[in-house]
């Protein structure tokens, strides 16, 4: 297992990050007291089961509601090319109050 101060990892964080991409995990050091391990994370596979371990673990939530389907597209409304910014802003915002 390799060891680092705090010092010569800021000094060479991409070798050491090398190292642990390789499978050498690091462990830091601040005056002597570890304080820290660097460990490369094994790939689970797909992307869905990554959320789904970090969601299980409380490290990440889910989605509030939906994005799929007309609801975000019910929201968008075209502006005239003729109207300007700001005015489309303010009508945007008086039709959602």
């Amino acid at each position: 297992m390799e060891k680092a101060s705090v010092s010569k990892l800021k000094d060479n964080l991409s070798a050491y990050l090398r190292k642990v991409r390789a499978g050498h995990p690091v462990v830091i050091y601040d005056r002597d007291v570890p304080i820290a391990r660097i460990e490369r994370i094994e790939d689970s596979g797909k992307a869905a089961d990554r959320l789904a371990l970090l969601q299980s673990q409380g490290l990440i939530s889910g989605p509030s509601r939906s994005l799929r389907g007309k609801q975000w597209r019910e929201r968008i409304r075209p502006v005239p090319s003729t109207a300007s910014a700001s005015a489309a802003l303010r009508r945007q915002r008086d039709d959602d109050r």
